[in-house]
């Protein structure tokens, strides 16, 4: 099968739980999260932000689809992931079927974290833990947040994405970090790596002073998926 008919031609407004997260970005202890205020972004139609404060958990979620109802957002979820989850029955041999055992079961993994996300987002909107909020540019004091979780967008997506937005992005999510910007995966979603990952983090470091490293996570669904880009300032807090 042509891994081209796994590359999203629309960015899909789709979601993950707090358990798929724990792995994705490697979070080692759960605990200690609820010393820190964590941004996720772009949030889509993620739980993480809802199963996190219910932990009494500091997190913030923003998505330039949250101005949006609740049943609109409720039918676009819907939507994406049956579009999502038709490319990945396209070639099931392209991904790892551990985590999830079959493609009934992805399906409902995402609907499970729309069902979550919705069942907290006018709550949440009001104590504004749902913000509407578009990259490159954060309605965010600098370093807000202890620790800003990005997946499944800048390289997922970075076919429709010029290379100064995801710098511009990126450089956005480190301005409202105190701490570590963690963002996964490396690959788009053509299975490829991100071939300007080099000159990214060449820029990052030599003209901005960013920390990168590139971290192993325990968690593979598009095979070779399982790598994060770690960011931090650096010692002289520039």
């Amino acid at each position: 099968m042509n891994t081209d008919r796994s590359e999203l031609d629309r960015i899909a407004f789709y979601g993950r739980t707090l358990s798929e997260y724990i792995r994705m970005f490697r979070i080692d202890d759960i605990d200690l999260l609820k010393k820190y205020r964590i941004l996720d972004c772009p949030s889509g139609a993620s739980s993480f932000v809802a199963e996190a404060n219910k932990l009494g958990i500091d997190a913030v979620g923003c998505d330039p689809l949250f101005d949006k109802d609740p049943k609109i957002l409720q039918e676009q979820g819907e939507k994406d992931i049956e579009y999502v989850v038709e490319r990945v029955s396209l070639s099931p041999n392209l991904y790892k079927w551990d985590f999830y055992s079959s493609v009934e079961e992805l399906r409902n993994c995402r609907k499970l974290a729309l069902k979550q996300f919705i069942s907290d987002y006018k709550l949440g909107t009001g104590r504004r833990r749902y913000v509407r909020a578009e990259l490159p540019t954060l309605p965010f004091d600098d370093r807000s947040f202890d620790l800003v979780l990005s997946g499944h967008f800048l390289f997922t997506y970075a076919h429709k994405f010029e290379f100064p937005f995801i710098l511009s992005s990126v450089k956005e999510l480190i301005r409202v970090c105190a701490g570590e910007v963690r963002i996964y995966p490396l690959q788009k979603s053509s299975f490829k790596p991100y071939e300007r990952i080099p000159d990214l983090l060449h820029v990052l470091k030599n003209q901005y002073g960013i920390a990168c490293d590139i971290v192993a996570v325990p968690f593979e669904f598009q095979k070779g998926s399982n790598k994060m880009l770690c960011l931090r300032h650096n010692a002289a807090g520039q």
